[in-house]
């Protein structure tokens, strides 16, 4: 680990850590729970992410404007969002606000007070996001994937929640939910930029005194089934996810499972970027991604496409999950690792990135994970593991989300014969 990183586990249970960034000019802070959507039973779906908007409504010491207002005097900026195995608040500021961002996260996370008025407020700004959300089909089709993949089980719900859970959403879930999940042990406090390490515990050991101490039951664990859904709608264009069972963040093809969906679907230069849309024009967007978990993961592919052009997409997408399976050059994976690394350093120049990764690699790994064991991890991966992961993932369950005019998309039982051909 570098000399610039420190970890500190305070008496509490609750774990700082912080990277020194010479040259810079800005810290960023943040406390990040492990707690999020796979943590909610289904009468509270949908808390994590109101509870996260509620933080920002007022403490003891604070209203709603004063918290903008004490921030934004100083330049700084304060977000939050909600994931299904976290929740984060985090801020950045000029190296000398820090004792403020502490100050802040610390009493919105210890002392908020969910005045009644301001939750029905916001509850309506909820109401309006998932509108939005159900009125967006590029951004609901993968709640359905994920619903799909993951059905009747807290990972498949969705992060936003529901109309109607929303609607009956009481303000004691919400302070119940916070007092037996925001636990010290649940969460850690990192910083990167211009910081001292000992200062930022003095920081941390003063505004964040007041955390409860709680032992919240560990989620059930994720079980991938997969499936298919489908929904007609009058859209001109057809929506499709299709994805696998995959790699969780400790499994031993988690970097060759990385690389491959660098090389499938990356970039402008991955293969089903070049071949479906460069030199067939079935596309104007395809991508794939790999979205580890802790017990397992998912591999996904996306297109938006019209309902003609679909009937070509899907078998020359399969034929390329076939082909990846057998066939990779050198060439291609260094590319990808070329890519990755280049992605991985570059993100490195930025203290929100460093922050979050670090918050990250401890609630994972229960470590700070030094850059150069990742670049050596990705320098490491050969032709033969990622051939290996592209199997391991295309020969599981498929999962299918079409929304749209998605008559022509090829059901399961297709997709399934092409995959074994």
């Amino acid at each position: 680990m570098s000399d610039a990183v420190r970890v500190t586990r305070l008496p509490n249970g609750l774990t700082v850590v912080s990277e020194v960034m010479p040259r810079v000019e800005t810290v960023s802070f943040g406390a990040y729970v492990s707690t999020g959507t796979r943590n909610e039973t289904a009468a509270e779906n949908g808390v994590s992410h109101f509870l996260e908007h509620m933080a920002f409504k007022g403490t003891e010491k604070r209203d709603a404007a004063a918290i903008a207002r004490e921030i934004e005097n100083v330049g700084g900026h304060l977000n939050a969002y909600t994931a299904r195995e976290s929740t984060a608040y985090y801020c950045k500021v000029l190296k000398e606000d820090l004792g403020l961002a502490a100050d802040i996260i610390g009493d919105i996370l210890t002392h908020s007070t969910f005045i009644p008025e301001e939750l029905e407020r916001e509850r309506g700004v909820i109401l309006q996001e998932i509108g939005q959300a159900n009125d967006t089909p590029d951004d609901i089709i993968f709640d359905h994937f994920q619903t799909t993949a993951y059905p009747d089980q807290p990972m498949g719900r969705p992060t936003l929640g529901t109309e109607e859970i929303i609607r009956g959403m009481k303000r004691e879930t919400l302070t119940d939910y916070m007092r037996h999940h925001y636990g010290p042990e649940r969460m850690v406090v990192a910083a990167a930029g211009a910081l001292d390490h000992d200062r930022l515990l003095d920081l941390v050991q003063t505004h964040f005194a007041d955390l409860p101490q709680v032992a919240p039951p560990e989620p059930e664990p994720a079980r991938y089934a997969g499936g298919e859904f489908r929904e007609e709608q009058d859209l001109e264009q057809v929506h499709i996810v299709l994805g696998f069972p995959s790699t969780g963040y400790r499994d031993p093809l988690h970097y060759p499972t990385l690389l491959l969906s660098t090389l499938l679907g990356g970039g402008m230069s991955s293969r089903l970027f070049q071949e479906i849309r460069e030199k067939r024009g079935l596309v104007y967007s395809i991508y794939s991604f790999a979205h580890p978990f802790r017990d397992g993961g998912v591999f996904a592919i996306y297109a938006g496409t019209g309902e003609k052009e679909v009937e070509e997409l899907v078998p020359v997408t399969l034929a390329e999950l076939r082909k990846v399976q057998t066939t990779v050059t050198q060439d291609e994976l260094d590319r990808a690792k070329a890519q990755f690394r280049a992605s991985l350093l570059m993100s490195l120049e930025s203290t929100g990135s460093r922050t979050e990764q670090l918050a990250r690699q401890i609630q994972v790994h229960g470590r700070a994970i030094p850059v150069e064991e990742t670049k050596a991890k990705i320098a490491a991966v050969t032709i033969e593991q990622v051939q290996q992961a592209a199997a391991a993932a295309f020969r599981g369950a498929p999962t299918l989300a079409a929304l749209g005019p998605a008559g022509k998309v090829p059901g399961l039982r297709h997709i399934t014969g092409a995959l074994a051909a």
